[in-house]
């Protein structure tokens, strides 16, 4: 089984995909516990020392990462790392000094990547991730793409591309970069491991068949992450009447326009996207998921049909998460058959992570199209070695 470490995990939503294309998770690594509570719950590495919380600037927390390497092979197959990046191009560093400390992460990544030399190095983020500007480690400022490039081309063949994952196998529009380094030794092209692509889904293949929600605090029966999550009473109005791809802002009547009360007068609210409280159309390609998916005044988070954000159960299969994925150690059927009020209970403790991690996750499927790619072409590098020992004698 191929081992495989993992940077900045999240809840480990994306790195699942890996899992399911048969790698064996050896580390993770992840800043805040509440995620790394959703990775424990899926237990998905045999060793409970893989799970390491923690800054990976600090030595301690690399030490612990090496060590769990090293406890299991001298040649680790993959490192996939998704740090976190702030856009912010050369050009504009002088002005954007804590954004370009933050990207400092993304040199992280690599430094731990060059360290532990694997087969194959997996960088995803956002879109001009590879554009974006970045400390090196001699504290020069330079393009994301250069400093890979400064530290791995002498060993990795190195392939970098703009997506949208919507064409390859996601269920929801995701603009991100996808980097693909590996091995010089190895003798495979960086570019064979990318997802293929293939036919776009629309809103209404991917959730059209689950049952409509129309009562606030509603949650479905058999299924407690399918629930209508409940808003101030007086906002339903606001987007009751709209038409696919309408916002509450076009209402006609001011009333129905988003505002709030202050002082006993009304304020309205000032309109700085087009895509907030706006309701989605069923026959296009579902939107970005975002971390603020749950309320009405995020971007593009209001189902075709009913008055309500998406429900957890519907984000999951636009993120290509799979069923069985859980969230908190309790079993599903466990979890639906608990009355409302306890429902209600475990939905407000943990609903918020879920809604997070999910928007800022990684579609499963991603990875694991990326995962089927490395052992499909692992295979036939090891064929064309064993053929050529074969060969000799």
């Amino acid at each position: 089984m191929k081992t495989y470490v993992s940077l900045f995990s999240s809840a480990g939503v994306g790195d699942y995909g890996f899992y399911q294309a048969g790698f064996k998770l050896i580390a993770s690594n992840e800043l805040l516990q509440r995620r790394m509570d959703v990775q424990l719950a899926n237990n998905i590495a045999e060793d409970r020392n893989a799970y390491i919380v923690g800054d990976i600037t600090k030595k301690e927390v690399k030490d612990k990462i090496t060590k769990q390497v090293k406890k299991y092979t001298t040649d680790l197959d993959l490192l996939v790392a998704t740090p976190p990046c702030q856009g912010i191009s050369v050009a504009n560093h002088f002005k954007k000094g804590k954004d370009i400390e933050r990207n400092s992460l993304v040199l992280q990544s690599i430094l731990v990547a060059e360290k532990l030399h694997p087969k194959v190095i997996v960088f995803e983020n956002v879109h001009r991730f590879l554009k974006t500007a970045c400390t090196d480690t001699d504290g020069s400022v330079h393009e994301i793409k250069e400093v890979i490039n400064k530290h791995l081309s002498n060993k990795y063949n190195i392939y970098g591309e703009e997506i949208n994952f919507k064409e390859y196998g996601a269920n929801s529009s995701r603009p991100r970069t996808l980097v693909i380094s590996t091995r010089k030794d190895l003798d495979i092209d960086p570019k064979s491991l990318m997802p293929k692509k293939v036919a776009v889904k629309t809103l209404r293949e991917v959730i059209g068949d689950l049952p409509s929600l129309k009562q606030m605090g509603e949650i479905m029966p058999d299924d407690i992450l399918h629930a209508f999550r409940p808003y101030r009473e007086d906002m339903r109005s606001w987007i009751h009447g709209l038409k696919q791809g309408e916002s509450a802002f076009d209402n006609t009547d001011p009333m129905l326009r988003p505002h709030r009360i202050v002082d006993g007068k009304i304020v309205f609210n000032v309109r700085k996207n087009g895509d907030k409280y706006t309701r989605q159309y069923w026959d296009k390609v579902a939107p970005a998921i975002h971390t603020r998916n749950d309320i009405l005044a995020s971007q593009n988070t209001v189902h075709p049909v009913d008055d309500r954000v998406f429900s957890i159960r519907e984000l999951m299969r636009l993120m290509n998460v799979p069923s069985e994925f859980k969230w908190a150690p309790e079993d599903y059927n466990y979890l639906n058959h608990l009355d409302i009020d306890e429902k209600k209970k475990w939905l407000k403790k943990h609903a918020i992570t879920i809604r997070q991690s999910l928007g800022e996750a990684v579609p499963t499927i991603i990875f694991k199209e990326i995962g089927d790619n490395i052992n499909f072409r692992m295979e036939e590098v090891n064929a064309t070695i064993k053929n050529k020992k074969i060969n000799c004698r």
